[in-house]
Protein backbone atom coordinates (compact mmCIF):
# COMPACT_ATOMS: atom_id res chain seq x y z
CA UNK A 1 0.00 0.00 0.00
CA UNK A 2 0.99 3.89 0.35
CA UNK A 3 3.81 4.70 2.43
CA UNK A 4 3.46 7.47 5.25
CA UNK A 5 2.90 10.65 4.01
CA UNK A 6 4.17 12.01 7.49
CA UNK A 7 1.12 14.00 8.24
CA UNK A 8 0.08 12.47 11.60
CA UNK A 9 -3.74 11.39 12.63
CA UNK A 10 -6.20 9.94 10.91
CA UNK A 11 -5.47 6.26 8.46
CA UNK A 12 -5.94 8.73 5.18
CA UNK A 13 -3.35 11.20 6.55
CA UNK A 14 -0.78 8.85 7.83
CA UNK A 15 -0.81 6.64 4.79
CA UNK A 16 -1.62 3.82 7.06
CA UNK A 17 -1.68 0.36 5.54
CA UNK A 18 -5.24 -1.46 5.60
CA UNK A 19 -5.02 -5.05 7.64
CA UNK A 20 -6.53 -7.54 6.46
CA UNK A 21 -9.81 -7.10 9.19
CA UNK A 22 -10.10 -3.55 7.75
CA UNK A 23 -10.66 -4.92 4.42
CA UNK A 24 -14.48 -6.08 3.39
CA UNK A 25 -17.12 -6.09 0.63
CA UNK A 26 -17.32 -2.30 -1.30
CA UNK A 27 -20.22 -0.59 -2.96
CA UNK A 28 -19.26 1.46 -5.84
CA UNK A 29 -19.78 5.55 -5.30
CA UNK A 30 -22.38 4.75 -8.39
CA UNK A 31 -24.56 2.97 -6.06
CA UNK A 32 -24.52 5.79 -3.39
CA UNK A 33 -27.91 7.10 -2.96
CA UNK A 34 -28.39 11.06 -2.23
CA UNK A 35 -24.84 12.00 -4.03
CA UNK A 36 -25.67 14.89 -5.94
CA UNK A 37 -26.30 18.73 -5.38
CA UNK A 38 -24.85 18.38 -1.80
CA UNK A 39 -21.65 16.22 -2.18
CA UNK A 40 -18.98 16.07 -4.03
CA UNK A 41 -16.44 13.12 -4.79
CA UNK A 42 -12.86 13.39 -3.29
CA UNK A 43 -9.83 12.26 -5.03
CA UNK A 44 -6.89 12.12 -2.73
CA UNK A 45 -3.12 11.43 -5.14
CA UNK A 46 0.02 10.60 -3.47
CA UNK A 47 2.40 12.93 -5.78
CA UNK A 48 6.10 13.04 -5.58
CA UNK A 49 6.53 17.06 -6.37
CA UNK A 50 3.34 18.87 -4.55
CA UNK A 51 4.51 22.44 -6.06
CA UNK A 52 4.53 20.62 -10.01
CA UNK A 53 1.31 19.26 -9.21
CA UNK A 54 0.00 22.15 -7.79
CA UNK A 55 0.79 24.13 -11.05
CA UNK A 56 -0.19 21.23 -13.26
CA UNK A 57 -3.98 20.84 -11.13
CA UNK A 58 -4.43 24.55 -11.00
CA UNK A 59 -4.11 25.03 -14.32
CA UNK A 60 -5.80 21.45 -15.72
CA UNK A 61 -8.89 22.74 -13.55
CA UNK A 62 -9.09 26.30 -13.90
CA UNK A 63 -9.03 27.08 -10.35
CA UNK A 64 -6.73 27.95 -7.53
CA UNK A 65 -5.36 26.11 -4.80
CA UNK A 66 -7.89 25.84 -2.11
CA UNK A 67 -5.68 24.95 0.83
CA UNK A 68 -1.76 24.76 1.20
CA UNK A 69 -0.01 23.28 4.01
CA UNK A 70 3.65 21.27 3.85
CA UNK A 71 3.11 18.10 2.06
CA UNK A 72 -0.41 19.13 0.94
CA UNK A 73 -2.77 21.02 -0.93
CA UNK A 74 -6.46 20.59 -1.84
CA UNK A 75 -8.61 22.02 -4.85
CA UNK A 76 -12.34 22.60 -4.22
CA UNK A 77 -13.73 22.54 -7.55
CA UNK A 78 -17.41 23.72 -8.20
CA UNK A 79 -17.99 21.61 -11.77
CA UNK A 80 -18.26 18.70 -12.03
CA UNK A 81 -18.02 18.50 -7.77
CA UNK A 82 -14.88 17.67 -6.89
CA UNK A 83 -12.75 17.83 -4.19
CA UNK A 84 -8.95 16.92 -5.54
CA UNK A 85 -6.23 16.18 -2.91
CA UNK A 86 -2.47 15.98 -3.07
CA UNK A 87 -0.20 14.32 -0.59
CA UNK A 88 3.65 14.89 -1.69
CA UNK A 89 4.81 11.15 -1.20
CA UNK A 90 7.78 10.65 -3.45
CA UNK A 91 8.19 7.04 -2.10
CA UNK A 92 4.18 5.81 -2.68
CA UNK A 93 3.85 2.65 -4.93
CA UNK A 94 0.67 4.07 -6.18
CA UNK A 95 -0.64 7.21 -7.21
CA UNK A 96 -4.46 6.57 -5.38
CA UNK A 97 -4.15 7.72 -1.59
CA UNK A 98 -7.77 7.14 -1.28
CA UNK A 99 -11.28 8.09 -2.47
CA UNK A 100 -14.33 9.92 -0.52
CA UNK A 101 -17.89 11.79 -0.42
CA UNK A 102 -17.91 15.08 1.32
CA UNK A 103 -21.31 15.84 2.36
CA UNK A 104 -22.01 19.50 4.30
CA UNK A 105 -24.31 17.92 6.81
CA UNK A 106 -24.48 15.46 9.62
CA UNK A 107 -27.08 13.64 8.27
CA UNK A 108 -25.07 12.54 5.28
CA UNK A 109 -22.43 10.99 7.28
CA UNK A 110 -25.13 9.29 9.37
CA UNK A 111 -27.20 8.09 6.61
CA UNK A 112 -23.12 6.90 5.42
CA UNK A 113 -23.02 5.31 8.70
CA UNK A 114 -26.13 3.22 8.80
CA UNK A 115 -25.53 2.22 5.03
CA UNK A 116 -22.28 0.86 6.28
CA UNK A 117 -23.50 -1.00 9.20
CA UNK A 118 -26.61 -2.81 7.57
CA UNK A 119 -24.39 -3.83 4.91
CA UNK A 120 -21.57 -5.31 7.40
CA UNK A 121 -18.60 -3.34 6.07
CA UNK A 122 -15.71 -2.77 8.25
CA UNK A 123 -15.83 0.69 9.21
CA UNK A 124 -13.80 3.15 11.80
CA UNK A 125 -15.40 6.50 12.65
CA UNK A 126 -14.06 9.50 13.84
CA UNK A 127 -15.59 13.05 15.50
CA UNK A 128 -14.29 15.89 15.35
CA UNK A 129 -11.42 14.74 14.24
CA UNK A 130 -8.35 16.92 12.43
CA UNK A 131 -6.95 15.11 9.43
CA UNK A 132 -6.23 16.53 5.82
CA UNK A 133 -5.73 20.08 8.10
CA UNK A 134 -9.33 20.41 8.81
CA UNK A 135 -11.62 19.36 11.87
CA UNK A 136 -14.24 16.53 10.72
CA UNK A 137 -16.72 13.82 11.41
CA UNK A 138 -16.72 10.79 9.38
CA UNK A 139 -17.14 7.13 9.03
CA UNK A 140 -14.91 4.96 6.47
CA UNK A 141 -14.31 1.80 4.99
CA UNK A 142 -11.88 -0.62 3.06
CA UNK A 143 -12.40 -1.79 -0.29
CA UNK A 144 -11.30 -5.38 -1.08
CA UNK A 145 -7.91 -4.47 -2.07
CA UNK A 146 -7.28 -2.28 1.20
CA UNK A 147 -8.89 1.42 -1.15
CA UNK A 148 -10.08 3.30 1.75
CA UNK A 149 -13.26 5.33 1.33
CA UNK A 150 -14.63 7.86 3.43
CA UNK A 151 -17.59 9.88 3.65
CA UNK A 152 -17.15 13.05 5.24
CA UNK A 153 -18.17 16.43 6.77
CA UNK A 154 -16.02 18.92 7.19
CA UNK A 155 -16.98 21.08 10.69
CA UNK A 156 -13.86 23.17 10.76
CA UNK A 157 -11.96 24.08 7.41
CA UNK A 158 -8.69 25.52 9.21
CA UNK A 159 -8.45 24.36 12.91
CA UNK A 160 -5.58 25.94 13.56
CA UNK A 161 -5.39 28.73 16.42
CA UNK A 162 -5.96 32.36 14.85
CA UNK A 163 -2.11 33.44 15.55
CA UNK A 164 -1.11 30.52 13.39
CA UNK A 165 -3.11 31.02 10.56
CA UNK A 166 -2.08 32.66 7.44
Amino acid sequence: MNEPTGIQGCACCSGIAPTAEMTSRASSPADVPGLGEKTRLQLALNVPDLAAAVDFYSKVLGVEVHKERPGYANFEVAEPPLKLVLFEAPNAVSGLNHLGVEGFDDEFVATARSRLHHADLTREEEHQEVCCHAEQNKVLTYSPDGVMFEFYRITDDDPRPESARI
